[in-house]
């Protein structure tokens, strides 16, 4: 006959590590998220920041759309504001603005053996169409 005793022990032991890291994901998720639409709702704003500084003296003259790409940078620099905010990509074409924003946050719990750091990215377009 084989001894059962100590059996429960281990599966205890088990079960409760395995209810700590899904602890953990659940609460890194979650902040990775919160962070996540943050930087969704900044990329959005400069954007439409960068899409707002069409040349205007073109516009007035021409009635054409047009983007300046330096202006465009500028105006997403000017916006983009808070901490350990890259601006990766600011690229234009003629009725277009995209933009590329990334963060690197810290975890809330990093269980040993794993990273505590990781980067979050957000990409936002905005267009400019003359109203008809």
């Amino acid at each position: 006959m084989r001894r059962e005793e100590g059996q429960i022990t281990v599966m205890t032991i088990g079960f409760l590590v395995f209810i700590g890291l899904l602890a953990a994901v659940v609460i890194n998720a979650s902040a990775a998220f919160l962070e996540r639409q943050e930087l969704d709702n900044m990329a959005d704003g400069a954007a439409l920041a960068a899409a707002d500084g069409l040349s205007r003296d073109i516009f007035y003259r021409r009635g054409e759309v047009t983007l300046d790409d330096a202006e465009a940078r500028r105006l997403v620099g000017s916006y983009v504001t808070g901490d350990g905010i890259r601006i990766v990509r600011v690229s234009t074409d003629e009725e277009e603005v995209s933009v590329r924003l990334e963060r690197s946050i810290d975890l809330a719990i990093s269980p040993p053996g794993f990273t505590s750091r990781t980067t979050i990215v957000s990409e936002a377009t905005a267009q400019l169409r003359l109203g008809d």
